[in-house]
């Protein structure tokens, strides 16, 4: 008797010929920006060619998860990067925002089924955010990158 074990489904992190759009808050968009050069950079790294790679620019973060839905539904992409900023203010409009942000991007991938990356840095100072945009502590657009490219591959796996 032969034990092969479970069937193992895993993604790489290799672009290929995967293609990915990636929507990007402007609001924000000195942190935001530096995200979208992190997840380009990571894209080349990756192998990704440049004609495999669409991006898009919207007001804020709750525009994010209509655009990634649009682009989700043309059937062009393995998966949807979205990119934000939201920093605490004085007032509970942050806490409405993120919340919002979260729900819209998680349905967009469960109503798709293409993956639909949460690249939304959520702060309680600008510093943090910058740190989180490339400073000390990596950066989240690279990383969204990553999650995206790992995701669209294993589908692939899966389909």
């Amino acid at each position: 008797m032969s034990n092969t074990g479970p069937e193992k489904l895993e993604g790489e992190l290799v672009a290929g010929d995967v293609r990915v759009a990636i929507v990007t808050a402007r609001f924000n968009e000195f942190i935001t920006g530096r995200m979208l050069e992190g997840a380009i950079g990571t894209w080349e790294q990756l192998g990704g060619k440049a004609e495999n790679l669409a991006t898009a620019w919207v007001p804020g973060a709750i525009e994010l998860a209509v655009t990634a839905k649009k682009l989700a539904e043309t059937g062009k992409y393995g998966a949807v990067i979205c990119l934000g900023c939201v920093i605490r203010g004085d007032t509970d409009h942050y806490d409405h925002v993120v919340e919002q942000t979260a729900i819209g991007i998680r349905e967009v991938g469960v109503q798709t089924g293409v993956p639909c990356v949460f690249g939304v840095l959520t702060c309680d100072t600008l510093e943090q955010a910058v740190n989180r945009a490339g400073s000390k502590m990596g950066n989240q657009g690279r990383s969204a990158m990553m999650t995206a490219v790992e995701m669209a591959n294993l589908l692939k796996k899966v389909d």
